[in-house]
């Protein structure tokens, strides 16, 4: 009877599951509010530790790059992955363990522990809430991110993605877990992919945003343009601050450079209370002191 069981476990990988989410929503549509599901994964690591560690380094490169171009990339291409599903239907897919935690958050469990045994990765998830309705979760190499914006307005803010599928729902899981590092990031961000670190390094990632800026969502200078997990970790008073403007491309953290959390609120609040006063004229000293920061002192986001 659907809402009934206290207990589900399943101890065959969800990496052969054809459609996990709804596999997931299945089992919480079983189980009471604070019910339990135990199963397993196997992670894009563990299937890195078994090739290197199972055949010499040459070989195991070739057959790690042909396993992750067939069962990790091909997957989320739009034309190839309907012949990809439609010859492996589905088994032994590559996850990474950002895509299964988050699609175990977005059909509405929490974490409640995690252990790596035997190279296979355990969870016990709890029911916390109903599955989320979200059409589009962060699949593609394309995405759209909701954010804060002008007015508290929700805004679709376009980006390459640089995270593992699904990431996005386990933002407040890893600021639990990990708090933030120096720069205001999260510490140990086990979401973010290898080339996903060099896009960021070189700003690709940010470059959709210009779609952003040309339908007036976005101006040029401002603050960023925040998740409502790290817009809520603000104090009230710099929220309702921030949302009398659009968030902007270029922010002042490159003109003040902050370390701390606190530090970045700092400098926003001033820049922000300075473009109350004199908006034309700040945004022209924060947009050449950030450029000239960013080009002659290389300063970057941590």
């Amino acid at each position: 009877e659907p809402g009934s069981q206290l207990l589900f476990t399943n101890l065959h990988k969800v990496n052969d599951y054809r459609r996990i989410n709804q596999y997931f929503i299945q089992i919480n549509s079983n189980l009471q509010l604070g019910g339990y599901f135990v199963g397993w994964g196997e992670t894009n690591a563990e299937r890195y530790n078994y090739f290197f560690g199972s055949f010499p380094k040459i070989i195991a490169f070739l057959l790690y790059s042909v396993d992750s171009l067939w069962r990790r990339v091909i997957p989320k291409l739009p034309v190839l992955k309907q012949f990809y599903f439609a010859l492996t239907k589905g088994k032994n897919r590559a996850l990474s363990k950002a895509e299964i935690l988050g699609r175990l958050f977005y059909c509405g469990f929490n974490i409640i522990e995690l252990e790596e045994i035997n190279n296979k990765l355990y969870y016990i998830a709890q029911k916390a809430a109903d599955p989320k309705t979200d059409v589009n979760p962060s699949y593609g190499p394309f995405i759209k991110m909701k954010r804060v914006g002008k007015d508290h307005e929700v805004l679709n803010i376009y980006k390459f993605r640089t995270m593992h599928p699904y990431s996005e729902y386990l933002q407040a899981f890893v600021h639990k877990e990990n708090d933030l590092e120096s720069g205001g990031k999260l510490k140990d961000d086990f979401r973010i992919t290898g080339w996903g670190k060099i896009f960021r390094k070189l700003w690709i990632d940010e470059l959709p945003q210009f779609i952003n800026l040309f339908r007036g969502e976005l101006s040029l200078v401002g603050v960023r343009a925040l998740s409502f997990h790290y817009f809520s970790l603000y104090p009230k008073d710099m929220q309702e601050l921030r949302t009398q403007f659009k968030p902007g491309l270029v922010p002042p953290y490159y003109v003040d450079l902050p370390n701390s959390f606190e530090e970045i609120i700092e400098s926003e609040r001033k820049y922000l209370l300075k473009r109350q006063q004199k908006p034309i004229a700040t945004q022209f000293e924060y947009f050449f002191k950030a450029w000239w920061n960013i080009l002659v002192k290389r300063a970057r986001s941590k």
